[in-house]
């Protein structure tokens, strides 16, 4: 994921200033043919590239429009795919039209003209890795992520149909998502695990040598000399 920030600090959503305790994600797609970022994110930062027509949504919306979402996937002006963070996470946005606002962190997925698999494979993949880097931020599980229009049928969102209206025409689903999302989950935290510790060189059984018996005391430390001035220092003399 090419995850990069920057607040909105200038819409009235940031300046609001409500926090929330995130409990689900939901994911928007703008319904709109035009995949760069720069449209909804500024200023032009570098990566960016200028909007020409300053319509970015870090400003007041002079229509009196109150929208926000947390983050944006899109096109930089080198072509390359990014997420750009555009509110704090626990930051009530303005992105749902009813009560997810108050539970949901939301993000826009920029819309082409639909006919592009390259690109929607691509931001179908950054949204992927969002939601699983969000998921183990706030200890949520593929379960907690819908749609706008599941958020609608479960009366805490307004009525949209995104992003149901573009992902089945590239064989996908919000069910195909949550699946993807799950699966990328268990990857993450199963290449995580501490390996097992590797079996111990040191064997199992230990053989021991016995180079002589002796009645005289002296004639045993003679030949333990011996054997500890050719190298075998761990001799002993053990009396039976």
């Amino acid at each position: 994921m090419n995850l990069r920030k920057l607040i909105f600090t200038n819409n009235a959503c940031y300046k609001a200033g409500r926090k929330i305790k995130p409990k689900g994600i939901m994911v928007h797609s703008t319904g709109a043919n035009n995949p760069n970022l720069r449209r909804y994110v500024g200023p032009d930062d570098g990566l960016l590239g200028k909007n020409q027509y300053n319509n970015h949504w870090n400003q007041d919306r002079p229509d009196g429009r109150q929208v926000c979402v947390h983050a944006f996937i899109g096109k930089l002006k080198d072509g390359s795919i990014a997420t750009y963070q555009t509110l704090p996470w626990d930051h009530r946005g303005w992105h749902a039209g009813g009560d997810a606002n108050n539970t949901h962190i939301g993000f826009e997925i920029c819309e082409d003209n639909h006919t592009d698999a390259t690109y929607f494979n691509k931001v179908y993949k950054e949204a992927v890795e969002l939601c699983v880097h969000l998921c183990k931020l706030y200890n949520l599980t593929e379960k907690d992520i819908i749609g706008h229009y599941e958020g609608h049928q479960k009366g805490i969102a307004s009525n949209h149909s995104d992003p149901r209206n573009w992902f089945p025409k590239h064989g996908k689903s919000m069910d195909a998502f949550r699946a993807d999302v799950k699966a990328t989950l268990c990857c993450k935290n199963d290449s995580k695990k501490t390996p097992a510790s590797p079996p111990s060189s040191s064997p199992t059984k230990l053989y021991r040598i016995q180079v002589g018996a002796y009645a005289v005391k002296a004639n045993a430390d003679a030949m333990l000399k011996k054997v500890k001035a050719a190298g075998f220092t761990d001799a002993f003399i053990k009396t039976e």
